[in-house]
């Protein structure tokens, strides 16, 4: 895959503008430290949620095998830890204006933190939504990377390259980084403004390529720069082709849009970029091309632009029309000569991408994208005798045909009658989630929330909301 770089945010914050689509983050959550400034709301948000992860900690069970304090204490503890993840997303989300379902975020958490929480606020930030935490060097970096009992993919070790912890010379880093290895895939590099960082990445690649077990070697070099280093783009784009991911210390949209482009290629005559625009579920809405100005323009308002070759200029979508694009993330396919733009279609009539009014470029969509739209107008307007729209009329019968297909599922035997079954459970889902105004987009942002998961449920089922559906079903045979 083509390595493209991405911003991190010390002195800035991610709301302005919106550089996090490129589809990666770093945060630094903490600017203050950086700056020898007074501390801000969003540093202050961070460390209560810092406390709120040690006093999780500090929930210990009972030395004498006291059975009701140990339920007592397991039950505090999950409360702290349900209320810590909250407070991160809140964060996350509100605060910083990032989406962690869809934007790889990478949050900077000192070792001290993780320690003095026993990992904790590790484990809090990830189940919040974050893909990875970077723990940067110091005397305790490895203690806190093997306190953390984090899957490695999940963990960057940040190294600052100098003669304080480096003696400038590779070999002291290689080992630096080599220790490191077995507890994080990826490893971080900021150099100094002047350091020939290409001959030192050349000298360790060929040293981490050489050396350690299949479990513990390192994945994935990314090198920290500041964005007013001279030549940037130039810079960027050597090291995307040796396969060497850059991270962009407070880049402005024009920075960091073209450092992007610096790492892809095209081979058309006009020099465009093919993309393909798609929904949140992957869906294709249409074809159309980019340009460096217009990844740029993107980066910084958010919404989806490109070229138009008919204008010869940029196009903003959704402005003649009033059918705009909130922007989330673009990405670079494996060949490294084509775009994709991941979009939310809006529209104040209707969501409508193609000039024909209709959501995609290839006519009206099928199976479940269809499904949601006829549902969407079944709610404006049904036609007599609709059972969706006795459905959305008859809060009851909706609760009480959930219960009973998902039971038809539950019990169906061959693959033709799952099938059958999971099409009526999905239909009446859908019915239940379009009158509460949710969308399939919305579903396929709660599951990518939960796939950043690192703790796990036990899973059990709920005695009591059996109990409730048993009900159900035995008053439904009863009146059949």
């Amino acid at each position: 895959m083509t390595s493209v770089p991405y911003p991190a945010f010390a002195l800035s914050s991610p709301v302005a503008g919106a550089l996090s689509a490129v589809g990666k983050c770093r945060v630094y959550p903490e600017p203050s430290i950086i700056a020898g400034s007074s501390m801000t709301d969003a540093e202050r948000e961070y460390r209560a949620i810092v406390e709120k992860a040690v006093e999780q900690s500090n929930v210990t069970s009972s030395s004498s095998g006291d059975k009701t304090r140990d339920k007592e204490s397991k039950q505090l503890r999950k409360q702290y830890m349900k209320e810590g993840n909250a407070m991160a997303s809140r964060y996350l989300s509100n605060t910083l204006g990032l989406d962690p379902s869809i934007v790889d975020i990478e949050i900077v958490i000192s070792s001290a933190d993780v320690l003095q929480s026993d990992g904790c606020v590790a484990a809090c930030f990830l189940d919040a939504g974050c893909h990875a935490i970077v723990l940067p060097n110091g005397t305790d970096q490895l203690t806190a990377l093997d306190t953390c009992q984090l899957p490695r993919d999940r963990v960057v070790a940040h190294f600052n390259y100098d003669t304080q912890t480096t003696n400038n010379t590779e070999r002291s880093l290689l080992q630096l980084l080599l220790a490191a290895a077995p507890l994080a895939s990826t490893m971080s590099l900021a150099f100094p403004v002047g350091t020939n960082m290409e001959e030192t990445l050349s000298t360790l690649n060929a040293g981490l390529s050489s050396t350690g077990s299949s479990d513990s070697r390192v994945v994935a070099l990314v090198v920290e720069v500041p964005a007013h280093i001279e030549g940037l783009e130039q810079v960027v784009g050597r090291m995307s082709k040796m396969g060497t991911t850059m991270c962009i210390v407070d880049p402005t949209a024009q920075e960091l849009g073209m450092s992007y482009v610096a790492c892809i290629r095209t081979d058309r005559p006009d020099g465009l970029y093919t993309t393909v625009v798609c929904t949140r579920s992957g869906e294709a809405l249409g074809l159309v091309y980019s340009s460096k100005e217009s990844v740029v323009a993107a980066l910084e308002c958010g919404r989806g632009v490109y070229y138009s070759r008919s204008r010869n200029g940029l196009w903003r979508k959704g402005d003649t029309s009033g059918h705009y694009q909130t922007l989330h993330r673009i990405d670079v396919d494996c060949d490294g000569d084509a775009l994709r733009f991941t979009v939310t279609q809006r529209g104040d009539d209707v969501a409508a991408f193609c000039h024909l009014n209709t959501l995609t470029c290839w006519g009206e969509p099928r199976g479940i994208r269809h499904l949601e739209q006829t549902l969407k107008q079944r709610l404006k307007d049904a036609p007599e005798g609709s059972y969706t729209k006795r459905l959305f009329e008859d809060e009851q019968l909706l609760r009480d045909k959930l219960v009973e297909e998902a039971q038809e599922l539950s019990e169906a035997a061959d693959p033709q009658e799952v099938a059958g079954e999971l099409a009526d459970v999905l239909y009446f889902a859908m019915v239940r989630a379009a009158k509460a105004g949710v969308s399939i987009d919305d579903a396929v942002v709660e599951l990518d929330k939960r796939a950043r998961k690192v703790t796990r449920r036990q899973g059990d089922s709920k005695s009591f909301r059996i109990a409730v559906g048993e009900a159900i079903l035995n008053k439904t045979n009863t009146e059949s």
